[in-house]
């Protein structure tokens, strides 16, 4: 579970949010939902340790990740988090299976080839990221996901350049890891994605409103 208390996050005069409350549990899928520019994504590169928000605190497994040094941060992402970039974050020069290598540093015996079936990629690990499209390169960071088996999600607009295939088959695994244990947060202005989620959440309102 990741608890977020009282966070605000300004930038020099502006204020972003401020006093922003949310509670994500395990086996919950929730969606952040606003208008552009009211901080989506820079809340979830808050959640992911990317970015720092102005006070406030952010607790998974009840210690405050924003008070953990280098080594704390390092784990908690190597251990805990899974994060779908929008721009899929691969090793463009790398295989398909060296990106899913990736993950699997932290889980031996993990099922390259399963979760490459999974996404519909089924024995092309020896092909390089670059010579891949980019609906298939979102299908390689979803394969990585599902080879790290992470306790928490984080995922900007990881619909946003896919057709409504290849869309619908990353919220479907989205859904069954959230139905395994995992929490996910999406950042969304698709509609359809917002509707698979069990909640929503009005970043710039600060408040739950609805799968």
């Amino acid at each position: 579970m990741i608890v977020l208390e009282e966070l605000t996050k300004s930038f020099g005069p502006r204020t972003l949010w401020e006093g922003l409350t949310l509670t994500v549990e395990p086996g919950r899928m929730l969606a952040l939902v606003g208008a552009s520019g009211s901080g989506k994504t820079t809340l979830l590169n808050c959640m992911g340790l990317l970015d720092e928000p102005s006070s406030g605190r952010i607790l998974f497994g009840g210690a405050d990740l924003l008070r953990l040094g280098h080594g704390g941060r390092r784990r908690f992402r190597r251990n805990h988090l899974g994060y779908l970039f929008q721009d899929y974050a691969l090793i463009e020069n790398a295989t398909v299976r060296a990106n899913l290598d990736v993950a699997r540093r932290r889980r031996a015996g993990a099922d390259h080839a399963g979760a490459l079936a999974r996404v519909g990629l089924a024995g092309r690990e020896k092909e390089r990221v670059h010579h891949l499209s980019g609906g298939e390169r979102q299908r390689v960071a979803l394969a990585r996901l599902m080879v790290k088996q992470p306790s928490l999600v984080l995922a900007d607009e990881p619909t946003g350049a896919l057709d409504s295939c290849n869309g619908a088959m990353v919220v479907d695994v989205l859904r069954r890891m959230s139905r395994r244990g995992c929490a996910v947060v999406i950042a969304t202005h698709d509609d359809r994605v917002r509707g698979a989620c069990d909640t929503a959440f009005d970043v710039h309102a600060r408040r739950e409103v609805g799968g």
